[in-house]
């Protein structure tokens, strides 16, 4: 099996560094340009399915990744973006925002970072991602199967980290997060997945 995950394009939150979560943003222009080059460098690779984020954002990266491949395209909850609950939409890095210093402390100590009430922690992402990753490399009918994975900057990191063996909150930011369309190329073999190729970009 041979999994290429992805990172969604950008959208004008991203471009405002807005925290997104769960609220469904669609990629902007510059997304859509950015997710059509990498589709075009991609599109010699054989792909058989696809597992996506239901969030707007991943599913349209995802379809114009895939272009005219008739291939089936499933929406996957447990790769859905972090919840951030009441600071989504909340910009980082104004210091004269308490919510934004919160946030903030998301991306630069993940360790010290206390989500509101109706927000998902760190290790409740793992915990959602981890069970999606061991679920899928050990289908038996997919082992020989190429995979689009479209999912979202923190989703992705949790993925990659498991990966990695590196499950640490304090630690889920060591390798950076991943661009806008970044391509991880993980290769699986009786049940484990190796990275292959790390946040390749296709675009200029």
């Amino acid at each position: 099996m041979m999994l290429y995950i992805i990172r969604h394009g950008e959208t004008e939150w991203n471009r405002m560094r807005r925290v997104q979560g769960h609220t469904d943003i669609p990629l902007n222009e510059r997304g859509r340009h950015l997710a059509a080059e990498t589709a075009e460098k991609m599109r010699e690779i054989k792909l058989d399915l696809c597992f996506t984020s239901p969030l707007k954002r991943a599913r349209e990266t995802a379809r114009i990744i895939l272009g005219s491949r008739e291939i089936p395209l499933y929406d996957e909850e447990r790769i859905r973006e972090i919840g951030f609950g009441a600071y989504e939409g909340v910009s980082s890095g104004d210091d004269s925002d308490p919510k934004s210093r919160a946030v903030q402390l998301f991306f630069t100590e993940p360790a010290s970072y206390v989500p509101p009430a109706d927000a998902e922690t760190i290790p409740e992402l793992y915990s959602r991602t981890g069970e999606f990753l061991t679920e899928l490399c050990r289908r038996n009918d997919l082992q020989d199967k190429n995979i689009l994975v479209s999912t979202h900057g923190a989703a992705m990191t949790a993925l990659l980290n498991r990966i990695k063996g590196e499950l640490s909150v304090e630690h889920f930011w060591k390798y950076k997060v991943p661009p806008n369309c970044a391509v991880t190329m993980t290769a699986v073999e009786d049940g484990k997945a190796r990275i292959i190729r790390e946040s390749v970009i296709y675009y200029k």
